[in-house]
């Protein structure tokens, strides 16, 4: 669902021959279907990326299905926990490390011998704008959204005498399925968060698609190591700016639903 839905279905349309790769098996095999009825390529596997096995798994069988390997899209989190040091369980955090960090070593880990076979490749790692600016009680999605850039600069300074790209994607805030759903119960809310981008829109799942599609194409092939935000121009602003900026919609808008 989501980006990673999106994502399928994009590359899909370019000509790729995807393998979606999830733990809800109803949502990957909705996208399939849709792939599949407009021409194109794709299959479901039920994995999670939270187990050396299964993504090993994963690229295995892509590689088996099709004969090689030229794109990773990492893009898994588990969701949920919140909180600072002090608050936050062990468990959450390595669920939540493994999940969105880890999962990244170990597709590298099993991906790169492939993508060098190949002569070539392109890996994206979705970061987020909280992985260049970062906010209170969230510790564990902050540190893992910024660990992903450094390991994504890592990983391109490394692979690229391979030929292997490797890039992240900061997007803003993107109204997926799940997020909709919240926004239609308080509209107002969402043009309160629309009021922080200079667009005056938050995103949507194909503005991230799109993005991964380009970095993954021949146009992006003197592009690697960088953590591109695709987040309409909200981290561009200065804070008291945009502080100012909302204070004063909110006085004209007093029904405004605050969100948090």
């Amino acid at each position: 669902m989501g980006i990673g839905g999106a994502t399928a279905r994009r590359l899909a349309e370019d000509g790729a021959r995807v393998l979606i790769a999830d733990v809800n098996d109803d949502g990957a095999a909705h996208n399939v279907e849709t792939i599949r009825s407009k021409g194109g390529t794709a299959e479901a596997l039920h994995v999670d990326v939270g187990s050396a096995d299964g993504v090993r798994d994963m690229v295995e069988h892509a590689v088996q299905r099709w004969g090689r390997l030229d794109i990773v899209v990492n893009n898994a989190y588990s969701g949920g926990a919140h909180g600072d040091a002090v608050a936050l369980s062990e468990a959450s955090w390595d669920r939540g490390m493994d999940v969105g960090l880890k999962s990244m070593f170990r597709a590298a880990k099993y991906a790169v011998p492939h993508l060098r076979a190949a002569g070539h490749g392109s890996i994206i790692n979705i970061s987020s704008v909280h992985g260049m600016l970062v906010s209170a009680d969230a510790l564990l999605y902050e540190t893992l959204k910024t660990a992903v850039i450094g390991l994504t600069r890592q990983m391109a300074t490394q692979y690229g005498p391979d030929g292997i790209r490797v890039n992240a994607i900061c997007p803003g805030h993107i109204v997926t399925e799940r997020v909709q759903a919240q926004w239609d119960a308080h509209p107002d809310g969402l043009r309160f968060f629309e009021q922080q981008y200079p667009l005056r829109r938050t995103g949507v799942p194909l503005d991230i698609a799109n993005a991964i599609a380009f970095l993954c194409s021949d146009e992006a092939s003197f592009i690697t190591g960088q953590a591109l935000a695709v987040d309409g121009g909200m981290t561009l602003q200065l804070q008291e700016n945009i502080g100012v900026q909302l204070g004063r919609y909110i006085q004209e808008h007093p029904e405004t639903w605050f969100p948090y």
